[in-house]
């Protein structure tokens, strides 16, 4: 959440007087770093992601050097994720690219972060107001963000469809978490969509995701017997939605069971299975969003 961090980081620039505040205001592709992500930097600690990895490293490096100069005007590096590239690479090879947006924060911004966490509708604006720095000249942009909460999904499974929901999930200003027990998953690497990803012991899901208005729980693990597991964990605590993916037979038997040993019925009527809506989908991207659109709904019900 947006006023999450920026508590913390009124927290440290009090402390330490000046920080460097990285945000990501574009991305196209494959990018780990999404739209929205940010992080700040001090001499001594750090805070959020703009992607990970070691182009993260670089500029947080990069960051900590601008600490050690004078003030600076705000101002953009671009990386792209391609080692190819003849220019601004990030470092890293998922492909795609992002746009970073670097602040120099002291002391003078404090009134700033107030009227940000006083009002939870705030809108957020970075932009280079006109200043062009010498690293980017000719050089005009602005990005501006809600302080509104952000919708988190938790994508219990990091197959293919859970990699194709987390794309489409994306594009729809979700926050996304993948949750799976199988190391080593060639989707899960491959999901460069995902604010966290987790290998987890899935008797013990219900200790990794929070309850909340805010959370959007999707089970799409790998098959039965996984989904008796966590849906036996989940049931009976507090989402904004919580669904499953299977047929109906495979729902119905799951079901019956859950009641024989002694789930209710009420918390069972909560659970949208099967998950998603009904568009006849077969491939995974069809299914992802299916899923997608029925968040949607549910999202934006007053």
């Amino acid at each position: 959440m947006i006023a999450a961090f920026y508590q913390k980081t009124r927290e440290w620039l009090a402390l330490e007087n000046r920080l460097v505040l990285m945000v990501v205001i574009a991305n196209e592709g494959s990018s780990p770093g999404r739209k929205g992500f940010k992080m700040f930097v001090s001499k001594n600690d750090m805070l959020g992601t703009i992607g990970g990895g070691i182009m993260e490293h670089k500029l947080v490096e990069y960051a900590r050097i601008l600490l050690e100069k004078p003030n600076f005007s705000p101002f953009v590096k671009h990386q792209i994720h391609d080692k190819s590239a003849t220019k601004d690479q990030s470092g890293m090879i998922c492909s795609g690219q992002q746009t970073v947006a670097f602040f120099d924060l002291d002391s003078d911004f404090l009134t700033a972060i107030e009227m940000i966490l006083a009002d939870p509708e705030t809108k957020v604006t970075y932009s280079n107001l006109g200043i062009n720095a010498p690293e980017n000249p000719q050089t005009e942009w602005f990005f501006q963000e809600s302080n509104a909460v952000i919708p988190k999904a938790y994508i219990i499974g990091g197959g293919h469809v859970g990699l194709a929901l987390s794309e489409v999930l994306s594009l729809l200003d979700f926050e996304i978490h993948i949750l799976d027990h199988r190391e080593n998953l060639n989707t899960m690497e491959a999901n460069h969509f995902a604010r966290t990803k987790q290998v987890v012991d899935f008797a013990a899901i219900d200790q990794y995701i929070p309850e909340g208005d805010d959370r959007y729980v999707i089970i799409m693990s790998f098959g039965y017997r996984t989904d008796d597991v966590i849906i036996r964990r989940l049931l009976g605590r507090k989402f904004k939605y919580i669904g499953m993916l299977g047929s109906k037979e495979k729902i119905a038997t799951l079901f019956k069971n859950l009641i024989g040993d002694g789930f209710a019925q009420a918390d069972l009527d909560k659970v949208f299975a099967p998950i998603g809506l009904d568009i006849k989908s077969e491939t995974a991207h069809e299914i992802a969003i299916s899923v997608a659109a029925q968040l949607i709904q549910i999202k934006n019900k007053p």
